[in-house]
């Protein structure tokens, strides 16, 4: 009897462990699931209609500014596992009213597309819906700019061609100034990838501790701070915006190992490997006085030299032993990374800035040789940031001004006080007193005197309207 008692227990457990796996579970995995349920509700919201690159690297930057959203994503799967992952997510047809209506697009401020051909479809058929909606859409080509203006877009961004003109932008460490000087200059510093400054706070950078000069901005990673935060850490992505003396800048440079500044007394040298959309953007980027060569593995793309770019006989029929810089715009991320590591071998001076697709190969980039990387995934993500929550992503650094005004606004103040209110965008980095520079942050500036103020566009322009300089 006890072992037949035994016997039907274990029996009844077996039976049950089957039944469950068999049967039960199989019934819930195949019950429709509504991803609309696990939907927080939403007011003045974006809508993301479709997203064909990696759609968390977006979803997170969204999140950690606290900017609510609702994502339609056609694949099923997809969206099942976004939505398990705690993103507000939903299964849906993008062209389909009804499914648009599910994400509430009649209270959002925002539509973000990226669908390639299906765009113009989505975007008429959500300002149905809503006519006030703010739509960005991300394009292959900027030849399409102008169709879908036609149809309700408001901004069209090719983030290819985008990240071509910064690379371009980058490779001639060029920065506009408005009234030229002999006293102040304003450079851009490249850290390089072996510089000792990697890891280092902005508070305790050399260029911030010297009394002379003026950190006036930073790119980091492609984000634009304008000023930077003294807590920010120094990376190889690392692009700095100095001002002061153009020998102090000289000087501070030189200082810094591993830190390379714009060549001078040699005439620039471009080498652009990659000549579809991204390439053609940085070429038509780069100054007239700029030389430059463009390679390309097909015949009709139209390049100077013909060729495999990771091949070392095609990189040195461009001459890339004597640019100056190399960028590397090519589409597949394997191929930009080979590149890059022969460029390195063929050229340890030049100067390498690469596009590549995944964030998560920016790394590898680095460990190939570049001195600059821009992932097409992060670069996105931040501009969609930029549209909805009015960061500064991806400024041109051509929109560096410096300018000189009166001092009246600022009289008794030393430059260290004026430098410490850093939510201006703007900052004075010198005062102009009988004939010489003062840079040093302990100065104060006095009646008579004249200041240079530097920052964006945008900053100098509202400088010059709500400060009263007369």
């Amino acid at each position: 009897m006890n072992v037949f008692v035994v016997a039907m227990q274990l029996t009844g457990i077996v039976i049950g462990f089957v039944t469950l796996r068999v049967l039960v579970i199989p019934l819930f995995e195949r019950a429709p699931l509504n991803l609309d349920d696990r939907l927080s509700a939403k007011d003045d919201h974006v809508v993301i209609a479709e997203y064909q690159r990696d759609t968390g690297v977006l979803l997170d930057e969204l999140e950690a500014l606290g900017v609510s959203y609702v994502l339609v994503e056609s694949e099923s799967e997809e969206a099942k596992a976004l939505s398990d992952a705690g993103y507000q997510a939903i299964h849906g047809d993008p062209e389909t009213r009804a499914d648009l209506e599910r994400a509430s697009i009649a209270k959002a401020s925002t539509l973000i597309t990226d669908a390639g051909d299906r765009t113009a479809s989505i975007v008429l058929t959500a300002l149905e819906a809503n006519e006030d909606l703010r739509v960005i859409s991300f394009t292959p080509s900027l030849r399409r700019k102008a169709a879908l203006a036609e149809v309700g877009v408001d901004r069209s961004v090719s983030p290819d061609a985008l990240i071509g003109q910064r690379l371009a932008e980058k490779a001639t460490l060029s920065v506009a100034v408005e009234e030229p000087t002999d006293e102040i200059v304003i450079r851009e510093v490249l850290i390089r990838r072996h510089s000792r400054l990697h890891g280092v706070r902005i508070a305790d950078c050399p260029v911030v501790t010297n009394p002379d000069l003026t950190l006036v901005a930073g790119w980091f990673d492609g984000e634009f701070h304008l000023p930077p935060d003294p807590d920010d850490r120094i990376t190889p992505n690392t692009v700095l915006v100095v001002a002061g003396p153009a020998g102090a800048v000289e000087r501070a440079a030189s200082q810094a190992a591993g830190v390379r500044t714009a060549r001078s007394g040699r005439q620039s040298s471009v080498v652009v490997a990659g000549f579809g959309e991204g390439g053609r953007a940085a070429v038509e980027a780069l100054p007239e006085d700029v030389s430059y060569t463009t390679v390309d593995q097909s015949p009709d793309s139209g390049a100077d030299v013909v060729g495999d770019v990771t091949e070392p006989e095609t990189l040195r029929a461009a001459d890339i032993e004597d640019a100056s810089a190399l960028v590397v715009t090519v589409d597949d991320d394997a191929t930009a990374l080979l590149t890059v590591a022969m460029a390195r071998a063929l050229s340890d001076d030049v100067e390498v800035l690469a596009r590549v697709t995944d964030a998560e190969k920016a790394s590898p980039a680095f460990r190939a040789g570049a001195d600059y990387v821009l992932s097409v995934q992060r670069v996105c993500a931040r501009l969609v940031a930029a549209e909805v929550h009015g960061e500064r992503v991806m400024d041109p650094v051509g929109q560096i001004r410096l300018v000189r005004a009166s001092s009246a606004p600022f009289t008794g103040q030393s430059l260290a006080d004026i430098r410490r209110q850093r939510d201006r965008g703007w900052t004075v980095v010198a005062t102009l007193r009988d004939g010489g520079v003062l840079t040093d942050a302990a100065t104060t500036v006095e009646a008579g005197d004249e200041v240079f103020v530097a920052g964006s566009d945008t900053a100098i322009a509202e400088f010059e309207r709500t400060v009263d300089v007369d």
